[in-house]
């Protein structure tokens, strides 16, 4: 699928101009910029951008990054965006909202480019929805600007049992997070 196909079937359209992410490869980038767009705006949600360097320790000896380690990246991502959408440091988002975490349930990616050791990529992470429950988080990962990886993980919203704390059990997402998500 095209770029400019992608931005009209998607609410990407803000979040993803070509424009706007070359540019924050630039010298002076802030690695933990934040785009947080208009919240009446229909076509946007959070969106959170990290940008890091390839180090050798997430290649195979070809110098390029060995395919599960971008799960790592997406996991990275995610916990990055929450952070930044809702205020709360990863291990305090248990204490702060009453549940045991956001365990990941399903994830995939499409590889369309290598990422090779050196690289600068820019990890960009959105929930492109959320459920009663559960939500769907979407990855980008670009290489010099181009769109080197795509990825999509579905979350739940957890708590223990109350009958068995040695089980977790799906809660409904609280309407206070899904409104800092724009959503």
């Amino acid at each position: 699928m095209g770029y400019a196909r992608l931005c009209r079937q998607t609410r990407f359209k803000r979040a993803f101009d070509i424009r706007r992410l070359t540019s924050s490869l630039q010298p002076g980038f802030d690695p933990a910029a934040i785009d947080n767009p208009a919240p009446n705006d229909p076509m946007t949600s959070f969106v959170n951008r990290r940008q890091f360097m390839i180090e050798w320790g997430h290649c195979d000896p070809a110098g390029i990054v060995f395919n599960s380690r971008f799960f790592e990246f997406f996991d990275w991502g995610t916990w990055t965006l929450f952070e930044a959408a809702l205020g709360v440091k990863p291990h305090e988002l248990g204490p702060t909202f009453g549940i045991m975490g956001i365990p990941l349930v399903d994830a995939g990616a499409r590889f369309l480019a290598p990422a090779r050791f050196g690289d600068v990529v820019e990890l960009t992470s959105r929930v492109s929805e959320f459920r009663r429950s559960s939500f769907d988080v979407e990855h980008q990962l670009l290489v010099h600007g181009a769109l080197a990886v795509e990825g999509k993980e579905t979350r739940v919203w957890a708590a223990r049992d109350a009958i068995d704390p040695s089980k977790i059990k799906s809660q409904p997402i609280p309407a206070e997070v899904t409104a800092r998500f724009g959503m």
